[in-house]
């Protein structure tokens, strides 16, 4: 006797909870499984950073009036510079390697919008940034010994600021199509704009012009936000970067979500 079978749709509602959340767990276990590569390397590589510029250089061809403690000035642009690199990483690696490897068809399959897949990757970096700045955070304040903090500020550009750079990832990441495009985009964008945006430096220090073009740098007010937030001291217009980062975030987030939705470099 023939077999009847009676399929029915499963019932998933208006945002996909478990698909977007497997996918976050996947980007955060992905660099989790590798932490010496992706935790201990950017913790060894900042506080080389911060033993270069603070005991080999002299302190004084930095300081600017306002700065008591440059120690603390380069720890607190160390620390966003860190979450910043590793949060563009997190997600332009994933998506790059994907589409090499020809697994990217294993994220466009399941039952996931361009909303959810930009969410999960996107949190996923900014949980790579988080957790590489609080790592070093812990290591450099044995040196430095933060006393000021204005926790708003701090988590304001903690989230905001690793949301942007990992958004900017999703961007590049899809825009790639081998690993020579997207370390074009590290080398030629993300590099550059991190140089120029005062973390080793006060932008006041920097000849007129390139002072004029930091004024532009979304990373400078993102560096300086969150310095406030642990130094109390600011080179930049607090309000205005305020606004800026909000309104970057919203800018990438609309153009990795397009995209994610119309398939673009990713449906070949």
């Amino acid at each position: 006797m023939e077999k009847k079978f009676n399929f029915k749709t499963r019932q998933i509602g208006f945002v996909n909870w478990l698909g977007a959340w497997t996918l976050l767990v996947r980007e955060v276990s992905r660099f989790i499984k590798v932490y010496s590569q992706t935790i201990v390397a950017p913790v060894v590589t900042t506080m080389m950073f911060f033993i270069i510029f603070s005991v080999v250089i002299k302190r004084g061809t930095f300081i600017t009036d306002n700065i008591t403690d440059f120690s603390q000035f380069l720890a607190a642009g160390l620390i966003m510079m860190a979450m910043l690199q590793n949060a563009f990483a997190n997600t332009s690696s994933s998506l790059v390697i994907s589409k090499i490897q020809g697994n990217i068809v294993d994220i466009l399959m399941p039952p996931l919008t361009a909303g959810e897949l930009t969410f999960s990757y996107a949190i996923g970096g900014v949980v790579r940034g988080f957790v590489v700045g609080i790592s070093v955070f812990f290591v450099i304040n044995w040196f430095v010994g933060f006393e000021t903090f204005h926790f708003g500020f701090i988590i304001f550009y903690i989230f905001f600021s690793s949301l942007a750079l990992s958004l900017l990832g999703i961007i590049g990441g899809i825009w790639s199509e081998k690993f020579d495009h997207i370390a074009a985009v590290t080398n030629f964008v993300v590099t550059p704009l991190t140089f120029l945006s005062g973390t080793f430096y006060s932008v006041h220090r920097l000849p007129e012009d390139w002072s004029y073009f930091a004024q532009f740098n979304p990373i400078f007010y993102m560096v300086d936000g969150f310095r406030y937030g642990l130094t109390g001291y600011a080179d930049g217009n607090l309000l205005y970067g305020f606004v800026y980062i909000l309104s970057l975030n919203i800018i990438l987030w609309l153009i990795a979500y397009s995209m994610f939705s119309t398939g673009y470099r990713l449906k070949t």
